[in-house]
Formats: structure tokens, sequence, C-alpha cells
């Protein structure tokens, strides 16, 4: 390419300093600094001298020592590290980036563009735009969780900001193997026009963003999460199952539900305690358990913790007005004063009794001292027991949203300019707060809205509350994909849908007994196996397993058969979990991630990779009802309106047990092997197979070493100190067996243990390597069970020195 080869053949001189600005003769002054060899920042000033510095919410790096050779001519002012080159138009102050061999990767179209704010409550800000040229079959990952049903983001136009069901962020990848990171946190719209991508920002200091060359996704991701922050350990019982509904109504209540699991032999670590359990909505959200119907709240929490499981509870970012929070955050003027949920304070009555107004007010998250009240609050529940945080409408809710109330001052500055880091802010306060009393256990932190940074705080954002059906089922997989390509990791959503009225077509909760939602809970909750987090949730239908049916019948099987999937995938889960925290990696792994050269996967958005070697291909359509899809009413936006066609509430005598195709693409570069059936294909074809409602169609890539544990009631149960290590030939594999105390933060001090693993595929032989490490209480002595898909197996005993298996 011409460009490429003018940047390549620029003279290049040794320079000291890694950055350097460009002033156009516009007056706009472009400076370029460089993070690390592979991360530049860039930032365009109108007038350097009066234009504000307000440190970056998101990025927490300080800039390496980057060797960087400048080559400066009349038009142009080059910087070259190891591993990209920057070029910057002196007359436009455009900027191109290259990879360091000087192909181009990405290029600004125009010189960035600045509207004054001239008064009003940003007066001396500006509304602040650029634009970036990308090739026209080149696809872009990532902006957040949008349920646009798409991978690739391409021809998307969106205001990008945090919402209940979507987060819109500021950041994309390229297949071509780059990101960039919009550091901004108004409003910001982006669009995608005659290939040329724009954020525009409706409040900024500057232009300010940063451009990531990788070479591939994962060291596009790693860089991003240098620059804002890694991933901390989740606790091992969190990748367990978790029952949730909206809303257990009693302790008893939800004390039942964990004795029946319990009783019924099903796998469960977390239950989760949604809103209400404070009463009424004057004391919203005032961290104690002050409704009746909960009256011992240590007792209930001891109980959980007596059935080896762990709760966490729903908590707001707003509060009752007679709450103790809310009165000492009124007192220090840390209030919004915009309309929130809940409007009313009459509880579940819809539509909301206007005329008794709830007077709930979103608290000023941007503040340390709110964020310090808040916690002194919430730790009356941290001191009873409670295991982690479900932070419900951290976005915050805001209803009828007016000018004035953008305009609201906050610590920051306007709510319009910092709109988007609110999500970001509230999770900081709880995650900042916990790390400073006790290191004894890891922040656990499940919240509706995230940002650039979340990842960091020990979150996992869940999708929001979508409709169920199928549609939103397969949008909801897009959407965690894109945002796993964000650098946020931790993503889950709401097994079976939130909102599901519209399959109780005979009767309040007769859902659970219509085929319709049981193949489609049934199917969600296979493909949340597979999420980083395993959560059945929602409301007007319940969702406990038992509700479905009994041992020996098909949907109930193949509920349980799931969750069972799930806790004999732990050891898999948990080693990924680190390759995550140490390795900059990704659970749920778009199939572009891996398989960039192979253009058909490009926008697929019906697979993906979960960790290194499985590839699922979740089962995302109605196969055996799909009559109660098609004739179900949703209103414009795909939210269920009343009941179904009546025609369709006789679906009786569904046979789940039928085979029905289903066609899985299995992406080229790599051989495979069916999970269930052993059987293998080769890559670049589409197979279809049998399903029923059983299965979970799953592939392993070739040279794949999958650690299969024990079945077991809840995480910790049993010791892994008899794995079944399967082998899957075809090309030489590697992995690493990850394990820690399972609930500290000990690991950051190096109290962990790996062992790792290597498949030679000439000589049939797996090398299982020294153990390096060590924690309290670890395995001295255990046995692998080596098996490979024809049936040879070989069990040895393993005591931490290096062995070899050949089979």
């Amino acid at each position: 390419m011409a460009a490429a080869a003018a940047i390549a053949s620029l003279p290049v001189q040794a320079a000291e300093a890694q950055s350097a600005s460009v002033t156009t003769p516009a007056g706009v002054t472009t400076t370029v600094e460089f993070f690390t060899p592979r991360t530049a920042r860039v930032t365009k000033t109108v007038n350097t001298a009066t234009c504000q510095q307000s440190p970056s919410l998101v990025v927490v790096a300080e800039p390496q020592a980057v060797k960087v050779k400048t080559a400066d001519t009349a038009d142009a002012k080059t910087l070259t590290t190891a591993e990209m080159q920057v070029t910057i138009d002196k007359s436009a102050g455009t900027v191109t980036f290259a990879d360091a061999k000087g192909n181009v990767l990405i290029a600004e179209d125009a010189p960035a563009r600045f509207v004054l704010y001239k008064e009003g409550p940003d007066k001396g800000d500006y509304q602040v735009s650029q634009g970036f040229k990308l090739e026209a079959d080149e696809p872009i990952y990532g902006l957040g969780n949008l349920e646009n049903g798409r991978l690739s983001q391409r021809g998307e136009h969106r205001t990008l900001m945090p919402g209940n069901v979507e987060d819109g962020l500021t950041f994309f990848q390229s297949v071509k193997g780059y990101g960039v990171y919009w550091d901004n946190y108004s409003p910001t719209l982006f669009s995608d026009d005659n290939n040329v991508v724009s954020f525009n920002s409706e409040v900024g200091e500057r232009v300010d963003y940063y451009v990531m060359v990788g070479g591939n996704s994962d060291g596009v991701i790693a860089e991003m999460r240098n620059i804002s922050g890694q991933v901390p350990m989740f606790p091992l019982w969190t990748y367990g199952f978790w029952q949730s509904r909206e809303r257990y109504k009693s302790q008893d209540e939800l004390l039942a539900v964990l004795n029946q699991y319990r009783k019924d032999g099903v796998p469960i670590d977390g239950m989760i305690q949604d809103w209400q359990y404070w009463g009424n909505n004057y004391l919203w959200n005032a961290m104690e358990f002050m409704n009746p119907e909960f009256p011992r709240p240590q007792d209930m929490v001891d109980q959980v913790k007596a059935q080896n499981a762990h709760m966490i509870v729903s908590i707001w970012q707003s509060f009752g007005p007679e709450t103790k929070p809310y009165k000492e955050l009124d007192e220090r003027g840390l209030l919004f004063n915009f309309s929130t949920w809940p409007q009313s304070g009459i509880a579940e009555q819809w539509p909301p009794r206007m005329d008794y107004p709830s007077g709930v007010r979103v608290y000023d998250a941007y503040s340390p001292e709110a964020r310090d009240i808040y916690w002194n609050n919430l730790k009356r529940l941290y001191d009873l027991g409670i295991d982690g945080w479900w932070m419900d409408s951290t976005e915050p809710d805001h209803f009828d949203v007016t000018p004035e109330d953008m305009a609201t001052q906050t610590h920051l500055g306007t709510f319009r300019k910092v709109r988007s880091a609110y999500p970001l802010m509230c999770v900081q306060g709880v995650y900042d707060h916990q790390r400073a009393v006790s290191d004894s256990t890891r922040v656990f932190i499940l919240t509706r809205s995230g940002f650039a940074g979340s990842q960091r705080y020990g979150t996992n954002v869940w999708t929001g509350d979508v409709t169920s059906t199928w549609d939103n089922l397969h949008r909801q997989l897009g959407a965690m994909l894109n945002w796993s390509m964000t650098g946020n990791a931790q993503v889950n959503s709401d097994i079976g849908g939130f909102f599901a009225g519209s399959y109780n077509t005979d009767g309040a909760g007769s859902g659970a007994r219509n085929p319709a939602y049981r193949e489609l809970y049934t199917r969600w909750m296979q493909m949340g196996a597979f999420t980083p987090m395993m959560r059945s949730h929602g409301t007007e239908v319940p969702r406990e397993l038992y509700y479905y049916g009994k041992a020996g019948e098909p949907i109930y099987d193949a509920l349980v058969g799931a969750v069972k999937t799930r806790y004999s995938l732990l050891p898999y889960i948990y080693s990924t979990a680190w390759q995550v925290t140490n390795a900059q990696s990704s659970f749920m792994r778009p199939l572009p991630m891996d398989f960039a050269a192979d253009r058909s996967v490009w926008n697929k958005n019906d697979a993906f990779m979960f960790g290194q070697s499985l590839l699922v291909a979740p089962v995302l359509k109605a196969n055996y009802t799909p009559e109660f899809e098609k004739k179900t009413q949703t209103d414009e936006d795909g939210w269920a309106k009343g009941e179904s066609d009546p025609s369709v509430r006789n679906l009786k005598n569904v046979d789940f047990t039928r085979e029905v195709a289903h066609d899985v693409y299995l992406p080229k570069g790599a051989k495979w092997w069916d999970f269930w059936s052993n059987n293998s294909y080769d890559g670049g074809q589409t197979i279809t197979i049998p399903t029923t409602i059983a299965s979970i169609p799953v592939y392993v890539k070739a040279g794949g070493i999958v650690p299969i544990g024990p079945d077991v009631q809840w995480a910790e149960e049993k010791p892994w100190d008899n794995l079944t290590l399967r082998v899957f030939p075809g090309a030489n594999g590697q992995f690493t067996l990850y394990e820690d105390e399972g609930d500290n933060y000990n690991y950051e001090q190096g109290v962990y243990t790996e062992i790792p693993m290597q498949w030679n595929d000439r000589s049939r032989t797996l090398t299982i390597g020294a153990r390096t490490g060590s924690y309290p209480g670890m395995l001295q002595s255990r046995q692998f069970t080596v098996t490979l898909p024809d049936g040879t197996s070989k069990t040895v005993t393993y005591t931490g020195k290096k062995l070899s298996v050949k089979l």
C-alpha cells in the first residue's frame, strides 16, 4: 500500500522523548504519547494553555519507558516503536497508525471537530468528535453489549451510554489486530458511514483516545487491560450454579428453595435475594433487613452457609427518604434530583401511583465522600456475612430525562460530562472499601451496567432485564461476546430471560408448565453453562428447576444435565479464570479471536470458544414449539404485551426426545472433536448433527486438554484428587491446571500452584510437568486418568514431579 510505503521510507533519527506534539495552522495541538510499545495516546486541544486536564477515570496506568525513534519532515512527524508507527500530518493534525513494518492499520479521516460551549453548565468545554477510515470489508467488535443481534458492529449508529439492557462503551477492535478506546464519559454518538467510523461526544475537554496494536485480539485486550486495569480472581464458588428470582418474599422462602435443591441432589452454590427485603419504597435500599418477612437475617445467612452455599443481596444506587444513607447524603448535598426507580411510594402497583411519589433519589457516586457513606451503610450487610453484591441500577435508572437533569452538578462536573462513568464509580466504591477492610474473601459484584475499566473492580455485568423470547436469547450471545471484546471478561444474562409473562397462558406462573417456555428455558440454561456466571433469574414465571418436572422427564433431566456439565468443568473453568487474570485471556471468545483468517466466522454470532479449547454452538431456536414464538405478541421494542394467542395454549404432548437436525460450522485451521460422541471432523465445514432437548453442541479443538472434575453438590465439596484429563489428538496442545485457596487474595502474593501439561501428538505422549508454587492445604498427591477419544486410558499417580504418559 502506498501509504505504508511512504511511512516506512521516512528518514529515522533517534529521540529521547516518547511523545511529540504538532500544532496546526488552525491552532489545534495534536500530541502523541506512548504508554507501551503497542499503545499510543492521542490528545487534541484547541487552546493548550487554558485546556482543563482532568485525570482519566478509566486509564490507571502510567506511561512506561518506551524507546521511540522520530522522523521529522516538512509535512509530517513520525514516531516509531518496536511494535508500531504513528504519523502526524503537520498541516491537518490528522494521525495515521501502522504496524512495525509500516502497514497502515487505521487513520483519521479528517481533523478533529470542536464546538465550544460559550455558556451554560458546560461552559468552556466542547462537543468533540473524530472519525477514522476503515476498509470496506473490515469487521469491528466491541462497543459494549449492544443487543442488535450482530457480532460485527459495522454499520452501527448508536448513542453509547449505560442503560438497563445495553451498555454502550467507547471501544472497538478490528480483525486486523488493533483497537481504539475513546476516553470520554459523556453520551457519545458512534456512527459508521461510508467506511468512516466516528465518535461524537456531547462534552469533552479535549479529544482523547488510545490506539492499541495487539497483533491479534488477545493482544489488543491485553493492552486495554494494561491501561485500564486487570481482572482479579473471583472465588471458586462463584463459578457454580446460582438461583434467583424476582423475588424471594421471605427468608423462609429463600431457605426452602436451597433446601429443596439439596434434597433433590441438584448442585448449587449461590442464592440471591432481590429487592424489598428492606421493607417498602420509602425505605428503598436501606441496606438493612427491615421487612417483617425477614425477621432473623443473621440466622438466614448462617443457614445458607450451613448448607455449603453462599448468598448475595440486591443493593441499589438510590435511597428512599426514610433511610439512614439518604439522610446522611442529603445533608451533604450528595443526592441527585431526577426521576428514578421506583417512582411511586406504593409498591407492587402498575402503573405507578404518581400521586404518592417515592422520594427515592440517586446518589452522587462520583464523590469520594458519598462512596464512603455508601460503604459505611453497606457494612451492616457485610458484617452479617453476605458474600457479594448484586448492584442493580448502576446505570442508573433515569426517567423523563430533561436538559436540566443532564446539567446536574456532580463531584466531577455535569452529569452529562461524566454520565457513562457512573457504573464505574459505583463499583469502585464497593470494591475499594471492601478490599480496605479485609482480603480474606474476594470481592464479587454482579452489576447491571459497566464501562471501560469495570473489570478491575471484581465485576460481572449482566445484560439487563430482557424479555423471554428466542430472538432475545440469540441477541444475548452477540451482546456477551462483544462485551468480552472490550476487555471486560466477566458477563452473563438472566437465564430464561427476565420478563416471561407471555408464557403464562393458564394462570399466574403457569409458564413453568408451558412446553414453549420449557424449551426456551432449557436452551438458555444450556448456553448459560458456558458463560462466566451461570445464573437463573426472572419474573412472572418461577425458575427453580423442580418446577420443570422430575427425574426421568426430558426437560428436567436436560436442565439438571446442564448444571452438572458446568460442575464437571470447574477445573477447566477455574484454570481459565486464572488465564484471564494472569495472561489477559477471555472466557467467551468470538470465533474471530482464534480464527481471524477464516472470513466465514467474522460475523458468526451463534457459536463461540469457551476458554482455549471448547467451541460451543448452542441451540438458539425453537425446534419443538415454534408456533408459540410466532404468535406471541410483542411491541416494537421487543417487550411482550398481553397474553399470547389462545391457539397456542394447547401445546401438549411435545416429544422433546425427537431428534432435530442442527447445523454447526467448524472453523478452518483446526481439527475438531465432538465433546459427547468423540467423533472427529475437519475444520472449514458445516456439519449437521442430530439433537434432542438434552443436546448441548460442544466441540474440542484438536490438541485440547480438558480436565473433568468430580461429581459434586457444590464447588468445593470434594478435592480435585482424581481428575480425568480428556486429551483430543490431532495437534500438539497445552493446558495449565491452576489451584489456590479458593477465596482470598493470597494469590496476589504468589500463593497458588500451576501444573503445566503438554500433549505431543506425534509421540502420543502427555507430559505433566513439575508443579510450581504452593498454598496451604494443597494436595500433595493425586491421580490423573488420561483418556483419548478412542477409549485409550491410563491412570497415573502424580506427586508434583514431572512425568510422561504415553498412550
